[in-house]
């Protein structure tokens, strides 16, 4: 069989809910790599927060970090990567803009470096997972460099109302996405990055055709890959428009439904 390329979620769906790969998933993608498959991971998670399981896995391949703002391979320094910024000036405005309406946090992070507006003991926890240099203070003064990605903590019921802005004054400079775990967050990156759009690098580095990607996910941060990909495959646990798209539906996360996938497709006799 030609080689496939399988690109991966984390959360939900490579992860159980107890943030583990389970051994069946992981023995279905180490036996496809011994195949001749190549297995590439696909996140909104910076790297730092997905190297532990990049390492688990023993992966060689490029990792698409920030939902596609950061490509790289973290084994080869010298390969051609991705970082695509929001500009300082849009981050400034936008901080600007957030005033009115009551938030608890923003944080912006430059590839692992991690800015917080305010002091939050809780988001201290969570960002400080892999030890990242943490600055906290008013980002308008702080933070210096383009960021990667920009994280809006609000109440619940300023969530819409903050995206309608955004929508309405920063449409063509960035992207957004709501979180609704473990807080209400709106996500932001430079606009038109997606993870396809670091697949779609990726692949064609390694003269893959679309065909032969397949694709696992569960949110809606995973919409233009499932898309994207010849064969998008969408996890029992995952949202149900991401489901309307997929190709299949496998079992949940926590089911193995990634390695039933892999060993019908690919044929592996698991």
């Amino acid at each position: 069989m030609r080689p496939h390329l399988i690109c991966l979620d984390l959360d939900g769906t490579l992860l159980t809910d107890d943030k583990v790969i389970s051994n069946k998933t992981a023995n279905a993608l180490k036996k496809a790599e011994a195949q001749g498959h190549h297995v590439m991971i696909a996140t909104g998670r910076p790297y730092r927060a997905s190297e532990s399981y990049y390492k688990q896995l023993g992966l060689k391949t490029p990792i698409v970090n920030f939902n596609g703002a950061f490509v790289h391979n973290p084994m080869d320094p010298s390969w051609k990567s991705i970082h695509e910024t929001i500009a300082l000036p849009v981050v400034n405005e936008v901080v600007e803009a957030m005033q009115p309406f009551t938030i608890q946090n923003i944080v912006a992070e430059v590839k692992d470096d991690v800015y917080l507006q305010y002091h939050d003991e809780k988001l201290l926890d969570i960002f400080s997972l892999g030890d990242p240099r943490i600055t906290q203070g008013d980002l308008r003064y702080f933070l210096k460099d383009n960021p990667t990605s920009l994280l809006i903590q609000a109440d619940p019921q300023s969530v819409d109302p903050i995206r309608r802005h955004l929508e309405d004054v920063h449409a063509e400079v960035i992207d957004h996405r709501r979180w609704g775990a473990p807080f209400d967050v709106i996500e932001i990156i430079r606009h038109g990055l997606h993870k396809a759009v670091g697949i779609q690098h990726v692949a064609k580095w390694m003269d893959i055709p679309k065909d032969r990607i397949i694709a696992f996910g569960d949110e809606d941060n995973d919409l233009e890959m499932i898309d994207y990909v010849g064969y998008g495959v969408a996890m029992g646990n995952g949202i149900d428009r991401l489901k309307s798209i997929a190709n299949e539906v496998t079992e949940t996360n926590n089911e193995d439904g990634i390695a039933r996938v892999l060993n019908e497709r690919l044929q592996l006799n698991i």
